[in-house]
């Protein structure tokens, strides 16, 4: 700790001390019932911080995420609360987050995530047209050195980078339809190879 760190500490103890000091005097005919109240106000307090602290292990374990099985060569997705199914795939060694849109027809992945797996959208010719739900959208056609979903890899996929603005990457049937089979049960999509 620096000078400037325990002053501020003492500062913020002296200030602690000052007010509860106030609330003794003030409440000193009735010291049991302040006691419980600071007793409960302290107990939120301590929730309080063992919930943020904890935040990134219960966030981990209420979302829902993929299994791989790597035996069978099988993926399940769980539907997530907004109702789409997310699938994570390693591009290049760079794990990106798609949704699965089985509308669209092509991979298309948005322009930072092109910049991530280590294509520099300023070289890339958007020459092609998408049609999407905002509009029509130029496109670049790309090839992904290697795309990998647990033990499942592909190598040289076409796809696109779109120019528009987009919250996640699309994973559409180009890539879909390399497995043989794709079905839905319950709030879980399973993709089999």
């Amino acid at each position: 700790m620096h000078g400037d760190d325990i002053a501020q500490l003492m500062y913020l103890g002296l200030l602690g001390a000052a007010i509860a000091g106030y609330f003794l005097v003030s409440n000193r005919d009735r010291l049991g019932q302040v006691a419980q109240q600071a007793a409960i106000w302290g107990l939120i307090f301590i929730g309080a911080i063992a919930g943020v602290g904890l935040w990134s292990d219960i966030r981990r374990d209420v979302i829902p995420r993929q299994t791989v099985f790597s035996e069978e060569a099988r993926v399940e997705v769980p539907r997530a609360p907004d109702g789409h199914y997310y699938l994570t795939l390693q591009i290049n060694d760079t794990p990106v987050r798609f949704v699965v849109d089985t509308g669209a027809t092509d991979v298309v992945l948005t322009r930072q995530d092109a910049t991530r797996v280590g294509l520099d959208p300023g070289e890339l010719a958007f020459f092609g047209e998408a049609r999407t739900a905002n509009g029509v959208v130029q496109t670049a056609p790309v090839r992904l050195d290697e795309v990998r979903l647990g033990p499942i890899e592909d190598n040289g996929m076409r796809a696109f980078v779109n120019s528009g603005e987009m919250d996640d990457s699309l994973l559409g049937m180009a890539y879909l339809n390399r497995f043989e089979r794709i079905e839905f049960a319950r709030d879980r999509m399973i993709l089999s190879r």
